[in-house]
């Protein structure tokens, strides 16, 4: 990607994307491990549908993909998307968020849907 140029219009959209801290703070989670709907809605105490929506808007366009595992999703980075190397730029330059997984381990949720 260094001597690759980016669509301006797409980096901008996807800059949009990622400019509301919930979608942020997912993506840089994302970044260090898969997480289920679940999870998130424990982390960012947020209602199901709510989370399911920022989801749903880094899905459609392509930045986070999702596998079934029984009845539960699992979402995680799409590295083949065309700027996975634009965004894991931007999401190494954020703090870790490995501490709220942590919080969720203390608590005995991380993975609650399995």
């Amino acid at each position: 990607m260094a001597d690759q140029t980016l669509d301006i219009e797409r980096a901008a959209g996807i800059l949009k994307l990622l400019g509301d801290k919930t979608r942020l703070s997912m993506m840089r989670i994302l970044s260090e491990h898969d997480c289920c709907v679940c999870e998130f809605t424990e982390i960012f105490q947020m209602s199901q549908p709510a989370i399911s929506q920022h989801l749903r808007k880094l899905r459609d366009v392509g930045l986070v993909k999702e596998s079934r595992r029984g009845q539960w999703i699992i979402y995680a980075l799409n590295k083949s998307h065309e700027y996975y190397p634009f965004v894991k730029m931007l999401l190494n330059a954020l703090p870790s968020q490995e501490e709220k997984l942590k919080e969720l381990e203390r608590q005995g949720k991380r993975i609650s849907c399995e």
